[in-house]
């Protein structure tokens, strides 16, 4: 009996194959990935084609599946993807979204800024169906994107037939059926799941009442769960997948909330008996979502949600997140100057290891309390992409104190890994403050799982342990969980996790640490404050 999960993100698609074993948790057999194509016609502007990315999610399919000879033990498929904004024609053909004018370019990516001035525009008016947002719309969810396309391509715009989120579309290539999930609805289109519809007084407001039409049936009028069966894969989607047709599909998720999915049943024999809701589920990659589920609606202030049954049925998901971590990291070392130089001294050695394993010797050759030590006069502030959570401000930038001739290039990546975990403990105070429990575990999947320096900064900075769970590739778990739940092997979506969790190991905080990153998380707080008093100089405040 196998399962498969499809994760199509910023770059890449990739399937994996999940079976149930005997002994408890689902096994990521085997996995495939393949790259797919982003545009940039312009600046801040990043596009995708659906053509594409759908050729490369049928090609990752046949690979993992090759080798099973009944095709019949297939039981479900689960997708998720990146929130991204897909056009289709009243043909269900691509639309194109781009200056371009190329069909193929049917999708604004996640990331695209091109809707600063419409996500403005329409926080300017203040609805209160923000409130499920922190208080903003973000520049990257899908409502400003579609104001932005009324107001700069009119012809495409008044051609929508449909217009889905990427892990929707993608439940519709493989069913036929325009199903969409709440998970996506909820997130990134401002659906209410607490009144269960649009707030149609919003759309009209904001100048898109159009949208509204025939019951929003360009934007979703059939709702379900993520988990619940969205169709049967079509002859023509088994025919490009290699499959056979019939096989249950299962409501689709976004990406990150795959991931936690995926992750949030992961338990040690240490933190066996604590609640799903003391668990705060790190998603990091690219870009970073955090995630905390609570059985009672609590809002708060720059943080995304709450989002009624966007993650499991009967929970309100919290939202909190960074436009750029992973990338982050990348960028800080690829622009310094002996970038070079350490790779050419790495001879087969993890960049990210090597990196760790020099400052640990720094920090003992200089006698220090804590290897974190080492940036007590160099600071970064990490909002190179804007701040997302919790002040949910687009035009923040990053900020670097202490800079001199002769920079290290181990204490500047030190420093920002530092900086990605102050701007999750800001994130935490702020869900504190909000009023829900205290956290009792950090989980972490994506690529910064593997990171160690990462996982023992965030441990560190944050004073929660951390668990990383045993089955590294919890995205694809969480999408096959999706497809397993509507096979209807499991009874719901809860039971599902539970069976096909994994273990996970722990990594504790260092508490000689602790007065350290108290202090510097003030540096941290004050670099906020101070560049935006900057800001309130410059502009004659």
């Amino acid at each position: 009996m196998y399962f498969i999960g499809v994760d199509v993100g910023t770059s890449s698609v990739r399937a994996g194959l999940v079976k149930k074993v005997d002994n408890g948790g689902g096994k990521l057999l085997k996995y495939h990935s393949e790259p797919i194509t982003i545009f940039k016609p312009k600046s801040s502007y990043f596009e995708q084609s659906s053509k594409n990315i759908w050729d490369k999610v049928c090609e990752c399919i046949k690979n993992v599946t090759a080798d099973i000879i009944d095709k019949s033990e297939i039981k479900g498929i689960g997708f998720d993807a990146t929130c991204s904004l897909v056009l289709l024609d009243k043909n269900h053909e691509p639309l194109t979204a781009s200056p371009t004018n190329n069909n193929d370019q049917n999708i604004i990516m996640w990331l695209d800024h091109r809707a600063e001035k419409e996500a403005d525009f329409i926080n300017s008016l203040g609805h209160d169906c923000l409130k499920y947002v922190g208080g903003k719309v973000s520049l990257e969810m899908e409502i400003p994107k579609l104001l932005w396309l009324k107001k700069n391509m009119p012809d495409s715009y008044n051609n929508i037939h449909y217009a889905f989120d990427l892990p929707d579309f993608l439940t519709f290539k493989a069913t036929g059926n325009a199903s969409r999930s709440i998970c996506s609805l909820t997130c990134k289109w401002n659906y209410d799941a607490v009144r269960e519809q649009f707030p149609q007084d919003y759309f009209e407001s904001i100048g898109l009442k159009e949208l509204t039409e025939g019951n929003y049936s360009k934007i979703g009028s059939d709702i379900l769960f993520p988990g619940d069966f969205a169709g049967k894969l079509t002859q023509d989607a088994a025919k490009d997948m290699n499959l056979i047709a019939g096989i249950a599909v299962g409501t689709s998720m976004i990406d990150a909330h795959a991931g936690a999915l995926g992750l949030i049943g992961s338990t040690t024999d240490e933190l066996s008996d604590v609640d799903l809701t003391s668990k705060l589920v790190l998603i990091a990659g690219t870009s970073s979502c955090h995630m905390s589920i609570t059985e009672n609606i609590l809002f708060t202030k720059g943080v995304w949600g709450p989002y009624k049954n966007a993650l499991i049925p009967n929970y309100f998901l919290a939202e909190g997140g960074q436009s750029a971590s992973g990338v982050l990291i990348d960028y800080i070392l690829s622009t310094h100057p002996d970038y070079q130089k350490i790779l050419n001294d790495l001879n087969g050695t993890n960049i990210h290891d090597y990196l760790y394993d020099e400052i640990l010797k720094l920090s003992t050759a200089a006698n220090l309390k804590t290897f974190h030590e080492l940036t007590k006069d160099f600071h970064i502030y990490p909002d190179f992409h804007g701040n997302r959570s919790p002040v949910a401000d687009s035009t923040l930038t990053g900020m670097i104190c202490g800079l001199t001739m002769h920079d290290s290039i181990f204490i500047s990546y030190l420093a920002v890994i530092q900086a990605l975990s102050y701007s999750t403990k800001h994130i935490i105070e702020s869900l504190y403050k909000a009023g829900r429990n205290e956290f009792k575990s950090i989980l972490i999947c994506g690529g910064l799982s593997k990171n160690k320096l990462f996982i023992q900064t965030t441990a560190d900075v944050c004073s929660i342990p951390v668990l990383i769970s045993d089955e590294p590739e919890s995205v694809l778990l969480g999408a096959a969980i999706l497809g397993a739940t509507a096979s209807k092997i499991f009874p719901d979506l809860k039971t599902a996790i539970n069976e096909l969790k994994n273990d996970a190991y722990q990594i504790k905080a260092d508490v000689n640490s602790f007065d350290y990153h108290s202090r510097k998380y003030r540096v941290f707080l004050k670099m906020l404050d101070d560049q935006q008093s900057y800001k309130n100089i410059m502009n004659g405040k």
